[in-house]
């Protein structure tokens, strides 16, 4: 006989407002197996969970089902409980009778005739639980860290630290990503090679830290735990275990004006190169595609010129590698938008015309300039320099509804910059509205207003043209209310920041999702916000969304906290809601298997005891499988069951409305 324990909560306002929880209460204690039927106002409080314990042990109740939230919120807090209880914790049922009803419906009959509902399928649910186990599965305490920008470097350094294996791959010749680039950083003004180029050196250097620059990963297999993953370990020709980075190959390379895309296409490199001064490792790489000895056969000039014997090596061919891993963490970074799709801006028609980040290469001590605001066209200092914020970002019609979030910092930044190197220029920057929030972020804006003199003009641009050796920017002021030209030397964009142009591909080929621009997707948006939905698998940084330095660094502190977490224990316990197949009924059409998104389901052999095959039929890997559930729908012969949601179990919830 069931004994079915049924609690009420009214969660203040948020169910009782809309839902009658007297009626409710009164509608289900006389249900077919309802042992104890009670209301609180808060069940999730340690009183309320109190109460759902004491009524288990003294009532010897077989199943509960909790009417409150939903299960995403508070599943776990009450399976804790029936587990505290003594009562298998796969024997509760959530009914979500607040966002099902209470918050969506305004008739408060009809919110609890189907708050009553919902309830009663979920008691006839439970009735028919089965009494499940976690499945244990092993822990590989490696882990691989994708992206070797500043996110990736903190999540390295801090699991590394722990004590466990880190792999860093990263695309790039050298580690770094975009904050390498940069001048100085907001809001404090310290340059960012001081602060990054330490801990690239560190990273490099750190004994549980193997460090894969130009490299790609190839393949992902397995789950959480116990990955498979195949890196691409792309042609440096140039031996890194030889090389001891004198840079006499570069110096000696006749081919020496290709744009240096580390520079923005400000500077020139040659086809043999390293990307920066600091670059980790510093051991350069030749371009293939650049490179004279690969277009005709001719040159070896760096070779001939390398102290070292077969240290640059023209044969060298691209290799693989592959790694047991247990957890993986994203930090792909990101990329600025091609601003070319803003034609009213003049951006690659005039070259007087920037983005931020080319102005950071050029306040840069590093850069192109040795740290002179210096115009592209003709190498003169601007005295007038136009800043042009949202440019890309907030905008549909381009494409990039969202704000990217650090451009109104670094556009502040940039004009405090070219106040300071240029004491008598002119800094005017055409805002939507300031969006400063952050530590000292709001006082470093009013800082480059009041002490820098930055002239903020609230208003959109609608066209930069030339006129007179000069460029023309027309735009509106809306405080004041009338349009605005400004004649200026140069005119800087605050380009949206986006994906990089493969994350959507890429995403597909590690398992995770993301949404409609390639941002990558987090599990819960507050409560799990550096989780993917696929288990073992960890976000960092602006692959999920624009984020400052701070934001990107704290959120690799986290996932290292989380990686350091699964590798805690030698056995990882899971939940048990996966797809198990009847064999004896299975025909084995395989539809389960090319529908499977996790790759879970495997074909298998059964013999008869001397060996002969039977006949082949569908297997589930409890391992990988995430319980979605795809499998059940496509099984053509109905062999497929999902633990907690069987044929059975889903029949009596509908009979029971």
């Amino acid at each position: 006989m069931a004994k079915i324990g049924v609690f009420v909560c009214h969660c203040g306002e948020n169910i009782a407002s809309k839902v009658d929880t007297g009626n409710l209460v009164k509608a289900l204690s006389d249900h077919p197996g309802v042992e104890i039927c009670n209301e609180y106002k808060y069940f999730c409080s340690d009183p309320g969970q109190e109460t759902v314990k004491r009524a288990i042990r003294e009532n010897n109740l077989t199943g509960v089902v909790v009417a409150a939230c939903s299960p995403r919120m508070h599943e776990t807090t009450f399976r804790k409980a029936c587990a505290e209880a003594g009562l298998n914790p796969y024997m509760l049922e959530l009914a979500n009778i607040r966002e099902q009803c209470s918050w969506v419906h305004s008739d408060k009959d009809q919110a609890t005739e189907k708050a009553i509902e919902i309830t009663r399928s979920l008691v006839e649910k439970v009735k028919r639980n089965n009494e499940l186990k976690p499945i244990s599965v092993p822990v590989t305490r490696r882990a691989l860290v994708i992206g070797g920008g500043i996110a990736g470097i903190q999540a390295a350094l801090d699991i590394a630290g722990a004590g466990r294996e880190v792999i860093l791959v990263e695309r790039e010749p050298s580690i770094g990503g975009h904050m390498s680039q940069l001048s100085e950083t907001f809001p404090t003004l310290d340059c960012s090679q001081c602060i990054l180029t330490p801990r690239m050196v560190e990273a490099i250097q750190h004994p549980n830290i193997t460090v894969l620059t130009y490299s790609e990963v190839e393949e992902v297999d397995g789950y959480i735990g116990n990955f498979k993953v195949k890196v691409r370990k792309k042609a440096r020709y140039v031996d890194m275990s030889k090389c001891t980075g004198c840079g006499d190959c570069i110096q000696k390379c006749p081919v020496k004006k290709i744009p240096s895309e580390f520079e923005c296409g400000l500077g020139n490199r040659t086809a043999i190169y390293t990307p920066f001064a600091q670059a980790v490792p510093n051991v350069p790489v030749i371009d293939k595609n650049r490179c004279t000895y690969f277009k005709n056969g001719k040159c070896k000039i760096c070779q001939k010129t390398c102290q070292i014997e077969n240290c640059i090596d023209f044969e060298m061919q691209d290799t693989f590698e592959e790694f047991e891993i247990g957890a993986i963490v994203v930090a792909t970074g990101f990329q600025i938008q091609d601003t070319s799709v803003y034609g009213e801006y003049g951006y690659g028609k005039y070259k007087d015309v920037i983005t931020g980040l080319h102005f950071e290469r050029l306040a840069s001590a590093s850069g192109p300039t040795a740290g002179k605001i210096l115009r592209p066209s003709d190498g003169k200092e601007p005295e007038t320099v136009v800043f042009i914020q949202c440019a890309g970002s907030r905008d549909p019609s381009k494409g990039v509804k969202y704000c990217s979030k650090i451009c109104c910092m670094y556009t502040a930044k940039h004009a405090m910059l070219f106040a300071h190197k240029h004491h008598d220029g002119n800094s005017k920057i055409f805002y939507m509205d300031i969006r400063a929030a952050g530590k000292g972020y709001d006082e470093f804006t009013r800082r480059a207003i009041e002490e820098d003199e930055a002239e903020y003009l609230r208003g959109r641009v609608s066209k930069v043209f030339e006129e007179n050796g000069k460029l023309i920017v027309r735009g509106v002021d809306t405080l004041l209310g009338k349009p605005v030209e400004v004649a200026a030397d140069m005119v800087v964009l605050a380009t949206a920041i986006v994906p990089q142009p493969d994350a959507k591909e890429f995403a597909k080929k590690i398992g995770i999702g993301y949404d409609e621009y390639g941002f990558y997707n987090e599990a819960h948006l507050k409560l799990r916000p550096v989780e993917t939905a696929t288990a073992g698998i960890y976000l960092c940084g602006a692959c999920q969304s624009p984020k400052d330095i701070p934001d990107s660094v704290a959120q690799a502190s986290a996932t290292a906290a989380k990686v350091l977490g699964l590798f805690s224990r030698e056995q990882l316990e899971r939940e048990p809601v996966v797809a198990a197949v009847g064999e004896a009924t299975c025909a084995g059409c395989w539809g389960c298997v090319s529908a499977c998104p996790y790759n879970a389901i495997e074909q298998k052999e059964i013999r008869d005891r001397n060996g002969n095959l039977v006949k082949e039929v569908a297997s589930v890997n409890p391992g990988l499988c995430q319980g979605c559930g795809t499998c059940v729908t496509f099984c053509r012969s109905n062999s497929i069951d999902l633990a907690g949601f069987t044929e059975k179990q889903i029949f009596a919830e509908v009979m029971a409305l």
